[in-house]
């Protein structure tokens, strides 16, 4: 009897510790991306809705997969490597201080694989005036059911 008490002991710690071990190891911590802009460089959909409708000389550059916005040249995702050196080869030719709007929308903002690089891109190369658009869900619905210009 002694003998099945410490069996059914045993089995029980042996059964907690297992479950213990399985729920630690799957739990993953959270990966955050840093971002190479700061706050200040981000600009509002309606802002940028209202420099296009006033064709205020700004040039602005579609980093994603995603519809294209009113005037945008579209680069392709800036994730993959040869879309990456396009853009950085215009940025040889352009002036650091122009007025430049980049953005995807592909996703939300915190996940995309495509914002990083290329603002880092302008970053690395000194540009001065260069903003991230603020897209926090995606250029559908930050953007495009607003009624915001696209092509």
């Amino acid at each position: 009897m002694l003998k099945n008490i410490l069996l059914k002991i045993s089995f029980t710690a042996l059964l907690f510790t297992a479950i213990t071990a399985v729920c630690f190891a799957q739990v993953s911590k959270p990966h955050f991306q840093s971002n190479p802009w700061k706050e200040e460089q981000l600009i509002s959909p309606a802002v940028l809705a209202n420099m296009i409708s006033k064709k205020e000389d700004v040039k602005i550059y579609n980093i994603g997969v995603v519809q294209n916005i009113k005037g945008a040249t579209n680069l392709g995702a800036a994730s993959e490597a040869e879309n990456l050196d396009k853009l950085k080869e215009i940025l040889k030719t352009t002036p650091k201080n122009k007025a430049i709007v980049i953005y995807c929308g592909c996703c939300p903002m915190d996940r995309c694989p495509n914002i990083r690089p290329a603002f880092k891109a302008f970053v690395d190369q000194k540009f001065t005036n260069v903003k991230l658009l603020e897209l926090p869900e995606n250029i559908k619905i930050d953007w495009i059911d607003k009624g915001y210009p696209v092509e």
